[in-house]
């Protein structure tokens, strides 16, 4: 069976690439496009896929013709979300109104038609996967709704696979965010035969808009054992050296549209930085980290043991090289729950309840104080019998292994297969 993969950052190359791998361990081939920046050409993981055979990898721009490329990008910047918050939100809406809805699907069609050809021309079976496509995201709708159509009409099938886990309990994480109501940007879910979730914490964002057997909740494919330990082997060597410091502790930020309170997070790296032998290295988020206060804040980038990652550095690197990582909900911190690391879940600094906390109140930081107490007792004492072992095994099975047992990656291959079968029964 033949499978068509859309990957546009990085957060859709930690959670799509252990599922495309295993397609191929299993004996099925696929084309990956690559359709955000190019620059992700150069990801550690892009280049693993790239060496396994029946994977071919390129840039939509290799795919298109060149008019064809130009004219796809100025018509997904026109109607990015971006643009609709911009100053040329006007210009732009004049544009899109001159150039016409007909122009437009044209482009979309064209576009579609010469990906889904490069890669279905005489096969048989087929599917073609997207991450989680929401009302906003970068890559516009429109032309997703029209790759999908077109696929259908190949009868291929069309599947939505993850780009993230959940790291919240609660629902108003973002600014703006002011009712307790079903997102609709999760809509966009219901263009798919199926939404694939890790957990159930992230199927309720499209269960108001979806049938529920079209959301199938597999398991965590970034985080689970099979895949963890592959990654172990084909991580670049790391750049971070081990020093002598006594606790060494990572901290990774969120992107700036989730309310976080600055201030006080810069007060806590400042009061920790004080205690002896302590060495903080802060991880600004891969997307939007320039518009984080904190990596801009004078006071901090002049503290000798904090420094910013740089980055070309993993976040793999970063948890192999802490002893305890501080949580601003952020699920990157679940690859350090998996190895019983410690993780400190800051939820005061954050308007959010993370997952980490509400699982294992053991971690959770309420207040300043505790900051100061759990530091002192991990420097005294270690950073050993940190979990409640039974609380840390409810969030593997719910959170990470979805309700399933620990082989996550297999389930996600026979629902692609069983994808490929029913729209060629159909």
């Amino acid at each position: 069976m033949r499978a068509l993969f859309f990957l546009r950052h990085y957060n859709d190359i930690d959670h799509i690439t252990p599922v495309i791998f295993k397609w191929v361990k299993s004996g099925h081939v696929c084309d990956v496009v690559l359709i955000g920046h190019r620059t992700i050409r150069n990801d550690y993981r892009i280049e693993f896929l790239r060496k396994l055979p029946d994977v071919r990898v390129a840039h939509i721009r290799d795919v298109l013709t060149p008019l064809q490329y130009l004219l796809w990008q100025l018509q997904t910047l026109l109607l990015s979300p971006g643009m609709k918050r911009s100053l040329l939100k006007p210009l732009a809406q004049k544009a899109i109104e001159i150039y016409g809805t007909r122009n437009r699907q044209k482009v979309w069609r064209d576009t579609a038609g010469k990906v889904l050809e490069r890669s279905f021309t005489g096969s048989g079976k087929g599917v073609v996967v997207f991450d989680w496509v929401t009302r906003n995201s970068p890559v516009c709708i429109e032309w997703v709704e029209t790759v999908i159509a077109m696929a259908h009409d190949r009868g291929l099938g069309a599947v939505s696979l993850p780009h993230g886990d959940s790291p919240h309990a609660n629902h108003l994480i973002r600014r703006g965010e002011w009712k307790l109501q079903p997102d609709t940007m999760y809509s966009a879910g219901c263009l798919f035969d199926n939404v694939v979730v890790p957990n159930e914490l992230c199927a309720v964002r499209f269960r108001p808009f979806m049938q529920p057997q079209s959301i199938a909740v597999l398991g965590s494919p970034r985080y689970c054992t099979e895949w963890l330990d592959k990654l172990a082997v084909l991580q670049p060597p790391s750049p971070l050296a081990r020093s002598a410091s006594r606790l060494k502790l990572v901290i990774f930020l969120r992107k700036s549209d989730f309310t976080t309170f600055w201030e006080e997070v810069g007060e806590v790296v400042q009061m920790i930085s004080a205690f002896p032998g302590v060495e903080i290295i802060i991880k600004p988020h891969t997307r939007g980290g320039w518009r984080q206060p904190l990596t801009r804040n004078a006071v901090i980038l002049r503290l000798p043991n904090v420094s910013i990652a740089a980055d070309d550095v993993h976040s793999v690197h970063l948890l192999n090289w802490a002893d305890v990582v501080m949580d601003l909900a952020t699920s990157v911190v679940f690859e350090a729950v998996v190895a019983g690391k410690p993780v400190l879940a800051a939820d005061y600094l954050h308007a959010g309840r993370s997952v980490v906390a509400d699982y294992m109140p053991e971690t959770e930081l309420r207040c300043r104080d505790d900051v100061y107490q759990r530091i002192g007792e991990l420097i005294s004492s270690g950073c050993g019998s940190f979990y409640d072992e039974e609380h840390r095994q409810r969030f593997l099975k719910e959170i990470i292994h979805g309700c399933g047992d620990e082989d996550v990656l297999p389930r996600y291959v026979a629902l692609l297969e069983e994808s490929c079968r029913l729209r060629e029964i159909r």
